[in-house]
């Protein structure tokens, strides 16, 4: 079977240069696992059928379902809230703790902070960083990684939400504004984790330095930990729902990142690079 043809427009919004395969010395078309092995023949199948975008489509379809699919699983937690055992029974105590720490200025600070991971402020803020990126590099890859990063994580949290229908600690103990929706999972903490962390992925493909790929990393991991911090110091979710919110926040980011990595995948078997443009890691 002949494989359909890319679509042009497509195609060059997603051009990727050679340089953009590697994350250092690491080639981010190689698959050395056998779990990768079977994911690269399974999309080459679906290649012989469909174009790569439609490829990149399937990958996040079912990365998405099988992501809700653990949020829905994640209801366990919420049980082992109510029967006061394991990691939850540390949620009362971690509340009660933090109440002490508060103080008017650093109340205010922590609410500015935490409205960058909010359903406005976090998908307004990686838009701006996807959409500078999309214009310095030239190409609309990093628009539409963010874009699919941020609706799977709408959706996962809306799905956990739903499910599980968990209230979220005494108004008495928090600090306004309040908010009335389910607490688990924690958006923000869900979104920081997955937004942050699509971004560094962007960054460090185009990075040369080991340090400079590592200080992303850092920045990345420490704007998710902090964000999931302030939910807690403010009384707006439980220790739990934000280990839940992180836990699903870097499944769904690996699925986006496994996605975006086969399509690279496919079209580096259609149009190899020349080896000597692999850049040189520090």
């Amino acid at each position: 079977m002949v494989p359909p043809p890319e679509d042009p427009v497509v195609s060059r919004a997603l051009e990727e240069g050679p340089e953009q395969r590697y994350v250092g010395d690491r080639d981010l078309t190689a698959w050395p696992t056998a779990v990768g092995s079977v994911l690269v023949r399974l999309a080459a199948e679906l290649r012989q059928r469909l174009t790569p975008q439609a490829v990149l489509l399937v990958v996040l379809a079912v990365g998405l379902v099988l992501a809700a699919g653990l949020t829905a699983l994640a209801g366990a937690v919420y049980d082992a809230v109510t029967e006061d055992d394991g990691v939850a029974a540390l949620d009362r105590p971690l509340l009660d703790a933090v109440l002490g720490l508060r103080t008017p200025a650093l109340d205010t600070a922590v609410t500015a902070f935490s409205a960058l991971g909010g359903p406005v402020g976090m998908p307004v803020l990686a838009g701006v960083v996807a959409i500078g990126l999309a214009v310095a590099w030239r190409q609309w890859t990093p628009v539409l990684l963010v874009a699919a990063t941020a609706a799977g994580s709408l959706a996962l949290t809306v799905v956990g939400k739903v499910t599980v229908g968990r209230v979220r600690p005494p108004q008495v103990d928090a600090v306004p504004p309040y908010e009335v929706s389910a607490s688990f999972p924690s958006g923000h903490s869900l979104n920081a984790i997955a937004l942050a962390g699509i971004v560094a992925y962007l960054l460090v493909r185009r990075q040369r330095t080991r340090r400079a790929r590592t200080a992303t990393v850092v920045a990345a991991a420490v704007f998710a930990l902090l964000m999931g911090a302030s939910r807690v110091y403010l009384g707006h979710h439980w220790l739990t729902d934000v280990l839940v919110a992180w836990a699903l926040g870097l499944a769904w980011l690996t699925v986006v990142v496994t996605a975006h990595r086969l399509l690279l995948t496919l079209r580096t078997v259609r149009h190899p690079p020349d080896p000597a443009e692999q850049p040189r890691s520090d």
